[in-house]
């Protein structure tokens, strides 16, 4: 169990102390993975940013993951019964909520250039894993040197899909329960992080990396 976002990032960093010293990037899946990728960073002197992917929900319960969309990719899970016209239209709508955040969280920047860094993929958590699985799949087509998952928390079941992942090198998680059905269940607050946090958080460690 975590107190909150800041204590599993300061748990999760001391785990990544070991990569200290590689060609560094850190990325957090907005909203909640900023808080705890802009401490990582901080803790490795390395640069922050972000990846734009969203889960698609059920469409009888929009909690539970079918798949996940970025700008350019999307993964599907499960599509048993769900129609195309349902997909196509939910893939539609989360691209707009992509480009509009591209456009929040960059303003005058550019992405990160990732070629042959040893890229550490953050967020507050994971269930499904279909966001991850879809920002991984980002990730490698840039062609980094290595790519690890760094996570607080994750179900096993969710785990072992990871490590057949192609192009996962290693994943850190802290706690990997067995009795599992949220994220927010291991957290003793878990509050939602708001676009102007996430950016805030983003936005403050960009700032002291240039100092």
């Amino acid at each position: 169990m975590f107190k909150n976002r800041i204590d599993a990032a300061i748990q999760l960093a001391s785990r990544l102390m070991q990569f200290k010293k590689e060609n560094l990037v850190i990325l957090a899946i907005p909203r909640g993975g900023l808080p705890i990728g802009a401490i990582v960073a901080k803790a490795l002197n390395a640069p922050l940013d972000i990846v734009l992917t969203k889960k698609i929900g059920h469409p009888n319960q929009k909690e539970y993951a079918i798949g996940a969309v970025s700008l350019e990719n999307i993964v599907l899970t499960e599509t048993n019964g769900i129609s195309q016209e349902y997909i196509d239209n939910e893939t539609s709508r989360i691209r707009k909520i992509l480009n509009d955040r591209y456009k929040q969280y960059y303003r005058n920047k550019v992405p990160t250039d990732l070629k042959d860094k040893t890229v550490i993929i953050i967020d507050d958590g994971i269930a499904t894993g279909n966001t991850l699985l879809v920002t991984i799949a980002l990730v490698k087509k840039q062609k980094p040197k290595k790519i690890i998952v760094a996570i607080p928390v994750a179900p096993n079941s969710t785990l072992k899909v990871l490590e057949t992942t192609p192009g996962v090198d290693k994943i850190i998680c802290l706690l990997a329960p067995m009795n599992f059905r949220a994220v927010g269940q291991f957290y003793e607050t878990f509050p939602q992080v708001s676009d102007k946090q996430a950016i805030q958080w983003l936005e403050q460690t960009r700032n002291q990396k240039n100092k």
